[in-house]
């Protein structure tokens, strides 16, 4: 798209001499060496890299070392389909462009009412800062600016993004894992797409101060960085947290080691990789990890008594879904060389599918599946076909895990998931799913009779099959636009790209404001939606930036060059 894609112009060759000054010239210009620009860097008032560690390491676990694998290919060889018409290639321009619209309006709103601030109120104009008012919306958003095209924006939020103090904050701690993803995510980003080095100075900076979450007594962090704490040497981990956000943080320390060449960030995540390891199969459901962990465990002896070994709640939803998640890109973003990354995923995603996984009882027989939550008491296990929204991302997951490590069963399995999360958009009156909801199962993964009696749902108006929606909200969450463009790069199926712009057509109409977008109360509303005045900083990081990709050309963040955290910031694989 010319209006948000710069393309870089090549002019006819005359000779053998012009034509190898043309590509010297296109090197030097393409959008991987961009025209550096001068930026008014402004260094945070406490340097977290001069604070002496509490509990040192003294050998650091370096980065694996040698070439990186082979890989098999993630995406489809669209090289090899029929060429698309003319027709096709214009409507897919202006499906990109109403999206690039809708993050501008969002994007504009936020520059005049929110700016450096963490979130704008989509309806009133507020500004909100939930993540210590670090400008949350704009260095998470960095990265989109760049896949946009949007060049005068990009340098424009560069330049304000490189005056944030990391020291200056309200808050006495920060959530380690939302600032993990979301700004050093971003940061490490817009860096591998720009290479402008002065994002890399910042995500350093803030790379340091999050390390200091991993200086407690058995080197494991805690969900909240307690900023005084951390500066007297007084961190603990938690025993409560959430495994995702504690288990989460492989992606952004391990690319940040390779850019910088300091083994310190990959031995601080690999610590956590290695208890992942332990105690995989001594779990009540081996394979998986229960949702939330004991941090203080004792890592010499995991097989004690220890939430790995004692709590029998198990879920791909809230609380633990990144932790799944970055199995598999770990493995891509270290060029698979450390098989723990193929152990964990596999091991995972056969616990998954044998006790999780559920196909809804439909009078269609509709082939499509869910993932629900588990509870293990002795030797029985219960299943809750409860849906989330959160846990869509499970469908891309699948693809991934299913490419790369050669199992095309996975795929298949990412394919029901991902159509399964679509039919729950289509399942309501707003054309959005709902945050949690409540399905009456299968007894297993093939299709099972309709029985309307077992059916029993709880509220009026519900689509059949769905026994509730006990969460109603739609919040511009990413989870099930990342499993439809997922796939679509995954199988080349343009299916995903029409399912893709039906449902961005309802988001937009369901969440739009005069501002922006806001998330909204309840997706059964008929009419007129009411709405939450929240839009956070995941809605122009991940899921408009989905929704574009997904009818950009296949060569935009190409996913056997990049891959994408959970906060969708593409890291360039080695």
């Amino acid at each position: 798209m010319a209006a948000f894609r710069r393309r870089t112009q090549l002019f006819q060759l005359i000779s053998a001499v012009a034509a190898f000054c043309l590509l010297l010239l296109f090197f030097s210009s393409s959008r991987d060496a961009v025209p550096r620009r001068e930026f008014q860097y402004v260094k945070s008032s406490f340097d977290w890299s001069t604070l002496a560690q509490q509990y040192p390491v003294t050998n650091l676990k370096p980065l694996p070392r040698g070439r990186p694998r082979k890989l098999p290919k993630v995406q489809h060889n669209f090289a090899s389909d029929a060429k698309i018409t003319p027709e096709r290639a214009e409507i897919l321009e202006d499906r990109q462009r109403q999206v690039g619209e809708a993050f501008l309006k969002s994007w504009n709103s936020y520059k005049k009412h929110a700016w450096m601030h963490d979130e704008l109120a989509p309806v009133t104009g507020e500004s909100r800062d939930p993540l210590g008012g670090w400008a949350a919306t704009l260095v998470d958003s960095l990265d989109t600016l760049w896949v946009m095209g949007l060049e005068e924006e990009f340098y424009e939020a560069v330049a304000a993004v490189v005056t944030i103090d990391w020291s200056i904050t309200k808050e006495t701690s920060c959530n380690f894992f939302e600032t993990t993803t979301r700004h050093l995510g971003g940061l490490l980003s817009a860096y591998d797409l720009s290479h402008e080095p002065v994002l890399l100075k910042k995500a350093v900076e803030l790379g340091d101060m999050l390390y200091a979450a991993f200086d407690t007594p058995n080197r494991m962090p805690p969900f909240w960085l307690d900023f005084d704490k951390a500066k007297r040497g007084l961190l603990q981990a938690g025993d409560h947290d959430p495994s995702a956000s504690v288990a989460s943080s492989s992606l952004e320390f391990t690319r940040l080691a390779q850019l910088t060449k300091d083994n310190k960030y990959y031995d601080a995540i690999d610590r956590v990789t290695r208890l992942l390891e332990q105690t995989q199969n001594i779990t009540k459901l081996p394979g998986m990890w229960p949702t939330f962990f004991d941090m203080k465990i004792d890592i010499e002896n995991p097989e004690g008594p220890n939430s790995f070994t004692s709590d029998g709640s198990f879920t791909l939803g809230a609380q633990a879904d990144s932790l799944y998640e970055s199995l598999p890109k770990m493995h891509a973003m270290i060029g698979g060389l450390d098989p723990v990354y193929e152990t964990l995923y596999r091991g995972a995603m056969d616990a998954v599918t044998e006790n999780l996984l559920f196909r809804p009882m439909l009078p269609g027989h509709d082939d499509i599946l869910f993932t629900g939550t588990i509870s293990v008491l002795g030797e029985s296990r219960k299943l809750d076909p409860e849906g989330q929204h959160l846990s869509c991302f499970v469908g891309g997951m699948y693809g991934l895990g299913g490419r790369l490590f050669n199992i095309p069963e996975h795929v298949k399995f990412g394919e029901r998931l991902a159509r399964g999360c679509f039919w729950a958009y289509d399942s309501f009156a707003t054309g959005l799913m709902p945050e949690i909801f409540v399905m009456a199962p299968c007894p297993g993964l093939e299709p099972c009779p309709w029985h309307k009696e077992r059916w029993k749902p709880e509220e009026e108006g519900l689509r059949e099959g769905f026994k509730n929606a006990r969460d109603p909200r739609y919040m511009l969450r990413p989870e099930a636009i990342e499993s439809i463009f997922l796939m679509y790069r995954i199988t080349g199926k343009t299916e995903y790209q029409e399912m893709a712009w039906k449902m961005f057509q309802a988001v937009r109409k369901a969440t739009e404001t005069d501002l922006a977008f806001s998330a909204i109360k309840d997706v059964k509303a008929k009419g007129e939606t009411s709405k939450s005045n929240s839009m956070q900083s995941f809605w122009l990081a991940g899921t408009l930036k989905y929704f574009f990709l997904t009818f950009s050309s296949p060569d935009l963040i190409n996913l056997d060059q990049y891959v994408l955290n959970t906060e969708a910031h593409p890291f360039k694989r080695p």
